[in-house]
């Protein structure tokens, strides 16, 4: 076995070797049907792990769900009940057992582990022992035994059988062996087996061998669960007339105490059975959508969705009113209605957006039930309900009633029928107590903060690659991720957590300093995002770095990258663009006008974040070499615009989600425009639309409040301050 194929068993070729002399001494006929993992484990060391238990007659299982005892190279309970669940074992998790023993402190072949008591066989069990032999797995009649179908699928030992737990209790008869010093004396009860299933360290098997002997389990197992009978009862009772007799025939006084009669099946056949079929992209694209439409069909927070969703949905409730509530409704009991609602308003970018509302609880609700809508790939949905909640955000009054949610633009009967739900209920919404009750739902919630997943991702992580807990990513697919992706699962916890608008100053004063080293004084740094609509806590940093001198602004990125790398301040960096210095800095050529570009044109930087600031460094190092930073790692994002465009780019990167939609949707349908934070064109010249006066020297904004506002103007907008662009996403 070369370098490349070592991993962390306990297998090795000189392990076998030390093996060969004694395993000839040890009898496993007795044990329970038993299945080894292939979890670190190489194919060579897999294949030596099965053939050291069929040369001591032990009946090895490919069914995992039929399996007594599960040998494997595992020492944490939780990763073998995750391995057990993966196959498809239905566990009782509340009748199971972990063990408190790790590996590193397991003494192999512990005699002083507790043993159960020897099972006393009496005279009715004697009579109904089953008698079995060690059959060598090359046995010439066994190579022999293989039938024309399976010529192209040929079969490995067949005593490799799979077979089933049996029903009724099961004897052990140890009377004629040839060697009781290395027959199987019971040093477990066979009793204990029945029902359940025991995941035992593979050291085991290799410390019976070195002994000669069947060493006590009890130091061994790792975990232990009472099995659940199978979903489909039909898969579990196959009958045995579906394998070849001659395939049999050999075998029929070699099955363990443990078999159930008429349960085995060829292994060939099974193994087939239980491959995990491999599927081209465009099909498991397709598998991911019809694995969801089984999982959401009929659900609440679903109804009346987008196209992707039309299949399972329902219609919208009428609403019922009697001839009072319509009085009542009418538009003599409304409130002032505010300009935009009369003039039906539809553009965020037309209105003031605080950031609380009168209606933020019902907002809560409805949030809730557009991010299903984003989990489950319903993108018209989604855009349905960004329009609906950022059209109450603005709205000044509490609403209370139907009509009057029905006055605002953006929201219909839908919506209008979830405020009276919710109003007539005491705050409470099906829907969303569906949304917070679902499973599925909540698995993508969390795959999905994962920093670099976004809905798509998060789908195929738990649709297409099975996964279905941050472990799972881990330890099966931390190759297949980006780079990113493997940041954002590394920091999951810390990137949850908010961070003051103090910490964000701090983080901004120091990527000023190294951004004035490189580009001088008259460096601008302008905080955007959340913090500057006046959010409390923030989830991360988003900066833009902007000089008048456009010769300063070039490449600037990748400096001050570097400059904050030399220092320690940035970690991890993910990934540096630096589209705009490649173009010159020039708003975004004609070509790709018509899609593909909206907030992302500018050179940018995304980045991880630890403070520096750590006075007790030499203290805590003193006491442990090996302390490390204590403070959080942060996201941060660090944009450069030139000053010839920075009023679009702290515009863009200023506003709500939906603001920023509707003010590229307001320049291309009312203006013909192409807005970008790189810029504005016109849509049909591909001509630079200069609303800032930058091209005129002595017209040119002294300062990026001042472009930021001309954008407005020059679209023809009132300007909107940042703290009224609050359209919750």
């Amino acid at each position: 076995m070369t370098d490349s194929q070592t991993s962390n068993s306990t297998i090795g070729k000189e392990d076998i070797a030390r093996h060969n002399s004694s395993k000839s001494k040890l009898n496993l006929k007795g044990l329970p049907p038993t299945f080894i993992l292939d979890f670190h484990l190489s194919t060579e060391e897999l294949h030596s792990a099965e053939n050291e238990l069929c040369a001591c007659g032990a009946p090895l299982t490919y069914d995992i769900t039929e399996a007594g005892i599960v040998l494997g190279n595992i020492v944490k309970a939780r990763r073998a009940e995750l391995e057990l669940k993966w196959r498809n074992v239905r566990l009782d998790e509340g009748d199971s057992r972990e063990s408190g023993i790790k590996s590193e402190t397991v003494v192999k072949g512990d005699q002083d582990a507790p043993v159960k008591k020897r099972r006393r066989l009496d005279e009715e069990s004697k009579s109904q022992a089953v008698k079995v032999e060690a059959v060598s797995p090359t046995d010439s009649s066994i190579a022999g035994s293989q039938t024309e179908d399976d010529e192209d699928n040929p079969a490995k030992p067949l005593s490799q059988l799979s077979i089933s737990h049996p029903e009724i209790t099961p004897t052990i008869d140890i009377s004629d062996s040839e060697d009781s010093e290395g027959s199987l004396s019971s040093p477990f009860d066979p009793d204990s087996f029945i029902g359940r299933v025991k995941v035992v360290r593979l050291d085991w098997l290799y410390e019976s061998l070195s002994k000669g002997k069947a060493q006590p389990l009890e130091a061994y197992i790792v975990y232990e669960a009472r099995v659940l009978p199978p979903l489909d009862a039909s898969v579990s009772a196959r009958s045995v007339s579906s394998v070849p007799t001659a395939k049999l025939s050999n075998y029929e006084a070699e099955k363990s105490p443990y078999v159930k009669e008429g349960a085995l099946q060829g292994i060939i056949e099974r193994a087939q059975a239980d491959a995990k079929p491999k599927f081209p992209r465009s099909q498991r694209r397709d598998r991911v959508r019809d694995a969801m439409k089984e999982d959401f069909a009929g659900r609440s927070f679903l109804h009346g969705g987008g196209s992707q969703s039309q299949s399972f949905t329902k219609p919208t409730k009428l609403i019922h009113q009697t001839t009072s509530e319509h009085d009542e409704g009418s538009s003599k009991s409304l409130p002032p209605m505010p300009d935009w609602v009369l003039q039906k308003t539809i553009y965020s970018c037309e209105r003031a957006t605080p950031i609380h509302s009168p209606n933020d609880d019902f907002i809560e609700q409805l949030e809730k039930i557009k991010f299903a809508r984003e989990l489950t790939g319903d993108d018209v949905g989604v855009r349905a309900y960004s329009t609906s909640i950022a059209s109450i955000a603005a709205y000044p009054h509490v609403l209370s009633s139907m009509h009057e949610v029905l006055a605002l633009p953006g929201c219909d009967q839908k919506i209008a029928q979830l405020f009276h739900e919710w109003q007539t209920s005491g705050g409470h919404i099906q829907a969303v107590a569906d949304i917070e009750a679902h499973k599925e739902l909540a698995v993508l919630r969390q795959f999905y903060g994962i920093w670099g997943v976004g809905p798509k991702t998060a789908r195929e992580f738990y649709y297409d690659q099975g996964w279905r807990e941050l472990d799972d990513i881990i330890e099966n697919g931390w190759k297949s991720l980006k780079r990113d992706q493997q940041i954002g699962l590394k920091f999951y916890d810390e990137f949850q957590l908010k961070m003051p608008r103090s910490e964000v100053e701090a983080i901004a004063a120091i990527v000023t300093e190294h951004g004035r080293r490189i580009a001088g004084s008259e460096l601008e740094c302008i905080i955007v995002g959340g913090y500057r609509r006046g959010k409390d806590e923030c989830g991360d940093v988003d900066l833009i770095l902007s000089h008048r001198d456009e010769h300063q602004t070039l490449y600037l990125v990748e400096h001050v990258v570097k400059s904050l790398e030399d220092e320690g301040w940035i970690t991890h960096n993910l990934s540096v663009h630096v589209t705009n210095s490649k173009r010159n800095q020039q708003p975004v050529p004609l070509a790709p006008l018509t899609r593909g570009h909206g907030f992302d044109t500018l050179d940018k930087a995304l980045v991880v974040w630890q403070s520096q600031d750590w006075p007790t460094e030499s203290a805590d190092k003193a006491a442990d070499p090996k302390a490390k930073n204590p403070n959080l790692h942060r996201r941060l994002d660090i944009i450069v615009s030139p000053w010839r465009t920075v009023g679009c780019a702290v515009s863009g990167w200023t506003s709500g989600t939906t603001f920023q939609r509707d003010l590229r949707r307001y320049a291309r349908k009312v203006k013909g425009w192409k807005f970008d934070s790189s810029g504005v064109r016109e849509r049909g010249s591909g001509k630079w639309v200069d609303l800032e006066l930058w091209s005129n020297p002595e017209t040119r904004a002294p300062t990026w409040e001042v472009a930021e506002r001309r954008v407005f103007e020059g679209m023809g907008l009132v300007y909107r301050e940042p703290w009224d662009r609050c359209t919750r996403g």
